[in-house]
């Protein structure tokens, strides 16, 4: 007993180590490139305010420019994925943020429908694979116990370029409007995609595509990081995917989408239509309206932080999702009740976001643990693109129902219903002994020779 006590000790030490020194060489920039992946996604929220007026779009062509983004993630993103397990994550990311801060900022010289539809379709085309790309890339590096709390940090970079991409985005907007003799919404691309086109190439001398070409892990380190991950696959569940078809054939992954979908159209009718729904609740001045748009996304930063930390340390996923998926969606359809109310509609829209954020980590530790090694790349990569189609969906769904009743009213409790009912198919459709999960405890001890030979 008194042997086995350091040893333990020695193992918590080495694991703590290892993962520490992963979340500091590889987290922050994989952080800040989810964060502008979101933006150059998004900006086209608070672009539209003056490209509508300036190009004669109605709500329904910016609704189905939205989709087309979306239409593209869907077609392109499972080869994307398989591409990346053969040519490795460096090389994938590299290429889709290069291409895709291109294509960003390239929006600039759009003026006509078509133009506007064919530069969001190209946008997908090109970012398509990036998210599915970070999931599968992050399988390789991090056990599932910690994914929840890891995939809350993502979620934070996304909120938190939420809430500082409208104050920004509507700045740019308002400051450099008229300047070179563009318009504020011009800059907007320019400036918030070009960076993008920076860290593509970054990526290339930043990422390393396993844990074993790590340079900076020692030889110990490495051998626990592989040991942690083996230990999740070596859980038998009776569910395995040997190859493509075993997955497209798995029920549950498709309940998986379905519920991904229902999701992501809450998320991207929050995205895409947050900006004008509190402009039309009587804030006209722009930089008003950005500072707004921040407060939803603030209490998704703080909740999804506390809430992707409390589902590790209780080793549970389904109900906590479907707890928080089930407040977002009557949040998000109650919101419509506030009677025109800005401080009511904001309160009712900060919960929804709040208990969104909470659900979105919680539920991307799932579909990892369910699938087995085989399939998890094209597994990972149709959860993801069949709920791209929740984006298009919405966008579509919401400019449609604005262009026939003045309002967003009814699209927006259809989403919030949609919502609320994936929360519920988690409980009944995921059994959780699928889930591969495990205590939160270090794994079993690994040999520790080698340290002293690595140079440790």
């Amino acid at each position: 007993m008194s042997a086995a006590a350091p040893a333990g000790s020695a193992v918590a030490a080495l694991e703590k180590s290892a993962f520490r020194k992963i979340g500091l060489h590889l987290l922050p920039f994989l952080l800040v490139c989810q964060g502008m992946a979101a933006l150059d996604r998004a900006n086209v929220g608070y672009a539209i305010l003056q490209m509508k007026p300036d190009l004669g779009f109605t709500d329904l062509i910016y609704g189905t420019g939205a989709a087309a983004f979306f239409l593209a993630y869907f077609l392109f993103e499972v080869p994307s994925n398989l591409i990346m397990e053969r040519i490795g994550a460096r090389k994938t990311i590299a290429r889709i943020m290069f291409c895709w801060g291109l294509v960003s900022a390239g929006t600039m010289f759009v003026t006509t429908p078509a133009q506007f539809y064919f530069a969001r379709f190209l946008l997908g085309f090109f970012e398509a694979g990036f998210f599915p790309g970070i999931l599968l890339y992050l399988t390789y590096w991090y056990p599932a116990r910690r994914r929840s709390s890891v995939m809350g940090l993502f979620f934070c970079a996304i909120t938190v370029s939420g809430m500082f991409g409208g104050p920004v985005s509507t700045w740019i907007m308002h400051s450099l409007d008229g300047v070179a003799g563009l318009r504020g919404w011009h800059w907007v691309f320019v400036l918030e995609g070009l960076p993008s086109t920076a860290l593509g190439i970054a990526a290339w001398f930043v990422l390393v595509d396993q844990p074993q070409a790590a340079k900076w892990l020692t030889a110990a380190e490495k051998a626990l990081v592989a040991q942690n991950i083996a230990a999740d696959r070596a859980i038998a569940t009776g569910v395995e995917h040997n190859g493509f078809l075993q997955v497209v054939r798995d029920p549950r992954v498709w309940l998986l989408c379905l519920i991904n979908f229902a999701q992501l159209s809450a998320v991207f009718t929050m995205t895409f239509w947050l900006p004008t729904m509190i402009r039309e609740l009587g804030v006209a001045d722009l930089k008003t309206v950005g500072v707004l748009t921040a407060l939803p996304y603030t209490g998704s930063l703080v909740a999804m932080l506390w809430y992707g930390r409390r589902s590790d340390a209780r080793g549970e996923r389904r109900r906590h999702y479907s707890v928080a998926a089930v407040a977002a969606g009557l949040c998000l359809a109650a919101s419509t009740l506030a009677g025109g109310s800005l401080w009511a509609s904001l309160l009712l829209l900060t919960l929804a976001c709040s208990c969104l954020g909470a659900a979105m980590p919680v539920f991307w530790a799932i579909p990892p643990a369910y699938l087995s090694q085989k399939g998890l790349a094209v597994g990972l990569a149709l959860v993801t693109c069949t709920g791209q189609l929740g984006g298009m969906v919405a966008g579509v769904l919401i400019g449609a129902v604005r262009d026939a009743t003045g309002g967003s009213e009814v699209g927006i409790v259809l989403i919030g219903t949609m919502l609320a009912g994936g929360g519920l198919l988690v409980l009944a459709g995921v059994p959780a002994h699928l889930l591969r999960e495990r205590p939160r405890a270090p794994a079993a001890p690994v040999p520790l020779a080698g340290e002293a030979a690595a140079g440790r």
